[in-house]
């Protein structure tokens, strides 16, 4: 897998993530998934340098341009109900890519720290071959991840995989590291450090469907 840090480096990323993260800004949901959507279109932009791209020849009012744009065919796939923010950021920089949506929880048993990753709905076009973006914003244990690529491995293989993620614990990144492609890139925008007993991300943010959208049941 290939790792893209992209706070690593500082940009103007770094004040919404200081936004997403902060107890007092993160209050106003709608700022919170604008800041989720801007990270986004962050992240959309830099993955985008990876794509493939071919001349095309652009008529303009004066004569013909000759332009490189991206040929890959695109499928942005979110992970329901986080990542759409995060799924409309992407969207906004690549406008024209097929759309899939995909549910993965935690489903606690036994009513303890214990807990099983449970999808449930996949709606998308084939993916067989194609370029699939899978946004999900937290990659805490990776365990999501995984499962989801289980799920979808019935509906075909993409040519590529790129995972598009806001903050994520370095155990969860090593735990996905050996379960997808070799050629998997992985475009995250902080890594924190650890993950406490219930495998939530510290310093983290929260739930961040939660504050996206309210408290869930």
């Amino acid at each position: 897998m290939i790792i893209h840090h992209i706070q690593e480096n500082n940009s103007i990323l770094n004040k919404f993530i200081s936004e997403i993260r902060d107890v007092t800004i993160q209050k106003d949901s709608l700022r919170f998934r604008r800041n989720i959507e801007r990270i986004g279109e962050v992240l959309g932009y830099e993955l985008s340098k990876e794509l493939s791209y071919t001349n095309v020849d652009i008529k303009t009012p004066l004569g013909t341009s000759r332009e490189k744009l991206i040929s890959n065919d695109v499928v942005l796939c979110s992970i329901l109900r986080a990542g759409l923010p995060l799924h409309q950021g992407l969207l906004n920089y690549f406008d024209d890519a097929e759309n899939g949506f995909i549910s993965a929880y935690r489903h606690h048993p036994n009513n303890n720290a214990d807990f099983e990753i449970v999808v449930e709905y996949f709606a998308a076009p084939t993916i067989d071959n194609k370029t699939l973006l899978l946004a999900d914003p937290m990659l805490a244990t990776g365990q999501s991840l995984v499962a989801v690529l289980e799920a979808i491995k019935k509906y075909g293989e993409p040519k590529e995989i790129h995972i598009v993620s806001v903050i994520g614990a370095k155990d969860g990144i090593e735990f996905i590291k050996d379960k997808f492609p070799k050629n998997t890139h992985l475009w995250i925008a902080a890594i924190d450090e650890e993950l406490n007993d219930k495998g939530y991300i510290v310093p983290g943010l929260g739930d961040a469907g939660d504050l996206a959208f309210g408290e869930k049941l």
